[in-house]
């Protein structure tokens, strides 16, 4: 494995092209701002009487074309002289009048005020072609003369030939288009002809979108991959031309006669054509067109078609040409006699029938290259680009290439999909290289990290950089957020959801609502489907957002999915999302609502269904390993920088990380460092994980809430489970030690000192690699949920899960505090390990633990006191300092206050207290602690019996008391406090205004 520290993101966020991110590179130059020079009788004609501009934009609307270029008209070399010097023009187009010198000479004087912009001569009518036929290669200043008889479309085809000369290069580059070659000197029929070619090919592109793409930018895209034409009239342009681009011809038509080695040359196009044949690898459509009919036996002879250019029917013999044989009519198979035996319209009958059509049939377009021509004509680049190298003679029979060419086209279908958001599809629900949309509309904030972190995965080959590991996300689905609108206009239920402040009110009333019919549809789908546990988890629009993320704030519900009746199973589902809808109004969310200034209204609710990653043991379904990392670290020990970031990890589902329990932290770039000592490690280990209960598949989701299908397990119950020998170590008590594995008796220790000491698997590089990556990716500190199945996956080996990513706000101003020389007695709080920065003014305000009166096994009761306490602040407008021991925001009752956010919303700075047989450890990779340092609330915590820091409990004793409960005290001092935060060294300093120290 190279060193990742080395590794760019630059360097290997290679994107693989999909067919439309090629067709958006396409056609890079576009001809936007016409001048066209002509008489003022001229101009009139044309632009007035003949309604030039609506002929014009006719044409370009009819194909589809929307980028309409504006024609600007002058009649005079100074008006076009002053034109070109003061605005950009992408070509010129001078009309020839009467006298055919002064064009000539005007075209000499534009060309040297601006040799970058073409120049076309328009010859007003075919009596003096005669004279620019023989002269037209003598103009230096011009780059070809076209000739007009009344008929606008001539403007589109000049303006298309402009625009195909300066893109081939880049458009063959880019996506491999095909080029179509002309040979013709004749300006009337080349005037003639490049209007039929260009129509009918736009057409025919126009036709293939149209019958296989809903979506109307993939379409107006699409029409870029059409086939370049490319005009030229010599024998030497043309060799040059097909020597050039010999890869990418899709078809000739030449020209019987013309300049060959500077003179008139009967034979020029048969041996033109003859030479096309020599050099190519396979076979393209040739075609002669000549005025005299009698060439047509010598187009037989080598294998062209003809057509007569003196034919009534000239338009329709060109349309038949390039309907019939350039790929853009219906495939039709035919046997090696040539006779039709199957005709497949678009791709996927196309695909179908390969898979049934005759040997013979194979073996006839095989040798041809058919299948590539047709598939390129279509737009299926990635497809043809993957079958132009190969020649019928490589394969050993036409099975072989039968077989090839199916693999080809699922590896593309394939590799087109992933990582990217498709409709839904019963097929590829349960796969982990997807996201599929249930319904439409924003995705939400989690839902766009997932759609991000699904594209991340897919464009960077991680085989090749951390090989020992397969990274992944779980089997996902997606319900847009115009679903939840369609939900509350559906069951009328705007009106009173938002002036009603009830939750259990609006909670009924969705459960008692229905989902739209076509939703229900795919997700009963779906869940015949699906197999195993699923999460459904809330993705409201502000969740996960750059600017104010709402962490843990709505629900998420874990269904077993295991009831024999897939009804049940469905009703479970449908109920959950409507939960989750449900969960913007719960009183959590209403006071963040408040809290971050956002209006309730202005919130939508996607919703992501997701596979539980993991594996059933005993009824019991969970990973192996879940967690939280991130990628800056508030609190870092030893000689680890805050940009090291720090990780937690615990065995089972990963509430348990989140909730803010008792899991295992570790810093990625230093994973073998714990800087506590043996004794604290099996006193704070993880004793207990959560799971999902299988043995109930009938949990109800609705009486019973986001726990109803989830059971707390003790740590010893996984013994027989494999995995637990990489994840826990055994206290030998006999030399005060850990012993990775489970091969001792003795207490269990979830150290993962197998896979973090012993590498057993890189989890450590996995966590540093990917929040360096995304770190740089997304522009700012970045917070991942993750999980590991240890269990052999693809290719033998374990998977790492990414589960979710989110920014992680910091919003510290420059501001250079200095908190001056500290004297402990006096203070209020001094502590040296925390969070914020800057100054907070306006706060007199404490609330604290006694820690006197302080029961471990009253912590419910002291967060319900809190929130009492909070509830006033909130109703008088003021802010508060907060002060009690253990861990903030925890769902482990005895680690801490369990508190919820919105029970302390009014809190301005946080301070976890230590006490005596009480641990200390901050709720790092908390949804609570994600939420107060994106709130910018100080964050503090400040251990026992410090000699270096203090909470001055007796200072606070001595203030007047507002209100005083059972565990939890309210104080108010007489002046604003003076609250100093250093971000820089991360300490803090409270103290009273006015005291002499």
């Amino acid at each position: 494995m190279e060193n990742l520290d080395d590794i760019s993101l630059s360097s290997i966020y290679k994107r693989k092209k999909s067919d439309r991110d090629i067709f958006e590179e396409l056609m890079p130059t576009k001809v936007k701002e016409v001048l066209l020079v002509a008489t003022l009788y001229d101009s009139y004609s044309i632009v007035r009487e003949g309604q030039f501009t609506d002929k014009i934009f006719g044409e370009f609307l009819q194909l589809n074309l929307y980028t309409y270029p504006r024609f600007t008209s002058v009649n005079s070399e100074v008006d076009a002289l002053k034109m070109v010097n003061d605005r950009d023009f992408d070509l010129i187009i001078i009309m020839v009048g009467v006298d055919k010198d002064i064009p000539v000479k005007m075209a000499d004087v534009l060309h040297d005020a601006n040799k970058l912009i073409p120049k076309l001569l328009l010859v007003n009518n075919n009596a003096d072609l005669r004279y620019f036929q023989e002269t037209a290669n003598q103009f230096e200043s011009i780059d070809r003369v076209f000739v007009w008889n009344g008929n606008s479309n001539v403007f589109m085809a000049m303006i298309k030939y402009i625009e195909d000369k300066k893109n081939i290069e880049a458009d063959i580059k880019n996506g491999n288009v095909r080029v179509l070659l002309l040979v013709e000197d004749s300006i009337q029929y080349y005037s003639r002809y490049l209007p039929m070619l260009y129509t009918n090919i736009m057409t025919q592109t126009q036709n293939l979108v149209q019958d296989e793409s809903a979506d109307d930018l993939h379409m107006i895209l699409k029409m870029r991959a059409r086939p370049k034409v490319i005009l030229v009239s010599t024998y030497e342009d043309a060799i040059e031309v097909i020597n050039k681009y010999r890869d990418y011809l899709l078809s000739v038509i030449s020209d019987v006669k013309f300049s060959r080695n500077g003179v008139d040359d009967a034979e020029a196009g048969v041996e033109l054509l003859k030479y096309v044949k020599q050099i190519l690898r396979f076979p393209v459509p040739l075609l002669l067109q000549s005025h005299d009919v009698s060439n047509a036996a010598r187009a037989k002879e080598i294998d062209a078609e003809f057509i007569d250019k003196n034919s009534e029917s000239l338009s329709m013999d060109i349309h038949n040409f390039i309907y019939k044989r350039l790929g853009f009519g219906s495939f039709v198979f035919k046997d090696l006699a040539g006779n039709p035996i199957m005709v497949a319209r678009n791709l996927q009958e196309f695909q179908e029938m390969f898979k049934l059509i005759p040997d013979e049939a194979l073996s006839y377009h095989g040798k041809r290259n058919s299948f590539s021509t047709w598939l390129m004509a279509r737009g299926e680049i990635n497809i043809a680009e993957r079958l132009l190298p190969y020649r019928f003679e490589d394969f050993r029979g036409t099975e072989k290439l039968r077989s090839f060419c199916l693999r080809v086209f699922e590896d593309v279908r394939v590799k087109q999909m992933r990582g990217r958001i498709i409709n839904f599809d019963p097929a590829i629900v349960d796969s982990d290289r997807y996201i599929v949309r249930l319904g439409k509309g924003s995705l939400g904030g989690k839902g766009r990290g997932m759609a991000f972190m699904s594209n991340f995965i897919e464009n960077i080959d991680f085989k090749k950089i951390i090989p020992e590991i397969n990274i992944r996300i779980p089997a996902t689905a997606v319900i847009g957020a115009i679903e939840f609108d369609k939900f509350l206009e559906l069951n009328n239920l705007y009106d009173e959801i938002y002036s009603n402040n009830d939750y259990e009110h609006i909670k009924t009333m969705f459960l008692d609502s229905h989902l739209s019919e076509g939703l229900k549809a795919k997700l009963f789908r779906y869940i015949e489907v699906m197999q195993g546990p699923l999460a459904v988890r809330s993705s409201g629009l502000f969740e996960d957002s750059l600017l104010q993320p709402f962490s843990g704030v709505y629900s998420t519900y874990l269904l077993p999915n295991n009831h024999p009746d897939k009804f049940v199973r469905f009703n479970q589902l449908v109920n959950a999302i409507k939960l989750v809808y449900a969960s913007i109004f719960t009183d959590s969310a209403v006071a963040y609502f408040d809290a971050v200034n956002y209006k309730i209204e202005e919130e939508k609710m996607a919703v992501i269904i997701q596979k539980v990653v993991g594996h059933e043991h005993d009824k019991k379904y969970y990973p192996s390993i879940s967690g939280v990392a991130q990628s800056y670290n508030y609190y870092p020990v030893a000689y680890m920088e805050p940009e090291d970031g720090f990780a937690v990890a615990a065995v089972g589902l990963g509430m348990y990380v989140v909730g803010g329990e008792q899991a295992f932290r570790f810093c990625p770039k230093y994973p073998t460092i714990n800087p506590t000592t043996v004794r604290d490690q099996v006193r704070d280990s993880q004793k207990e994980f959560y799971a999902v209960d299988m043995s109930h598949p009938d949990a109800n989701i609705i009486a019973d809430g986001e726990d109803a299908a989830i059971t707390k397990i003790r740590i010893r119950n996984a013994d027989d489970d494999d995995f637990l020998q990489h994840c826990a170590s055994v206290y030998d008590a006999e030399n005060d030690d850990l012993v990775p594995g489970l091969n001792l008796k003795g207490p269990r220790v979830i150290d993962f000192a197998n896979i973090l000491k012993y590498n057993y698997v890189p989890l450590a590089d996995t966590l540093q690699f990917l929040l360096r990556l995304f770190r740089e990716a997304m522009g700012s500190p970045v917070e991942m949920e993750y999980a590991v199945d240890l269990s052999k996956g693809d290719g033998g080996l374990p998977t790492f899960y990414l589960l979710q990513i989110k920014p992680l706000i910091r919003r510290e101003e420059e501001l250079h505090i200095d908190l001056g020389e500290v004297n402990l007695e006096k203070v209020v709080l001094f502590a040296k390990q925390g969070m914020g920065n800057g100054e907070v003014f306006g706060v007199r305000d404490v609330i604290f633990v006694d820690p006197d009166k302080f029961d471990k096994m009253q912590t419910k009761a002291i967060a319900q006191e809190i929130h009492h306490m909070n509830k006033k602040m909130d109703a008088e407008g003021k802010e508060y300092i907060l002060i009690g021991p253990g861990r903030w925001g925890t769902k482990d009752q005895f680690t801490g206050i369990p508190v919820v956010w919105s029970q302390i919303s009014r809190a301005r700075i946080i301070v976890e207290m230590g006490l005596p047989d009480f641990p200390l450890d901050g709720s790092l990779g908390s949804h609570f602690f994600h939420n107060v340092t994106s709130m910018n609330v100080g964050y503090f915590a400040v251990k026992h019996n410090s000699e270096e820091e203090k909470i001055n409990i007796d200072v606070l004793n001595n203030q007047k008391v507002i209100e005083e409960l059972k565990f939890v005290k309210h104080v108010q001092f007489d002046h604003d406090l003076s609250i100093l935060m250093d971000g820089r060294s991360r300490q803090a300093l409270i103290k009273q205004n006015g005291l002499n120290e």
